[in-house]
């Protein structure tokens, strides 16, 4: 069995020396990566005795700009944001348009009581309290040995 060593230098992977570089840089160019990425926020979830809890990250979002549903046995987050910033110039008006929006579904427990959804957003997160119905609510007692 032979050995061969693998030549991992970007200049010579292709047949054309320059054609890879090209299109490196129209990628890595800050207009498409910004496009790009997608902008979705992060979410914790968790679990108390009484609620389950959902937290999502969202800074620089006023509460208004969220949209918070349950369609069926699945929760809604969504918000659309769109941020309009005009300089006025001597001879020119400049207008940068910027619209931002995402979606994230989640399938809820069926012990999750729809009717009792609590949320509230500060310090840009956005915290959410779903409560459990009776049944699902745990009972834990003290167990003597003998």
């Amino acid at each position: 069995m032979a050995l061969v060593k693998f030549n991992n230098d970007k200049r010579n992977n292709s047949l054309l020396p320059g054609f890879n570089d090209v299109f490196e840089s129209i990628l890595n160019d800050t207009f498409f990566s910004d496009r790009m990425v997608t902008r979705v926020p992060a979410v914790n979830i968790s679990e108390s005795a009484e609620n389950y809890h959902i937290e999502l990250a969202a800074p620089g979002l006023k509460k208004q700009d969220f949209k918070i549903n349950v369609d069926d046995n699945v929760l809604n987050i969504s918000v659309e944001q769109q941020k309009e910033n005009t300089e006025n110039n001597r001879k020119y008006n400049k207008r940068e348009y910027s619209y931002s929006s995402f979606v994230r579904s989640f399938t809820l427990p069926e012990l999750a009581d729809h009717n009792r959804i609590e949320a509230a957003y500060e310090d840009g997160v956005l915290k959410i309290d779903l409560a459990k119905k009776e049944e699902a609510k745990t009972v834990s007692r003290q167990i003597d040995i003998k």
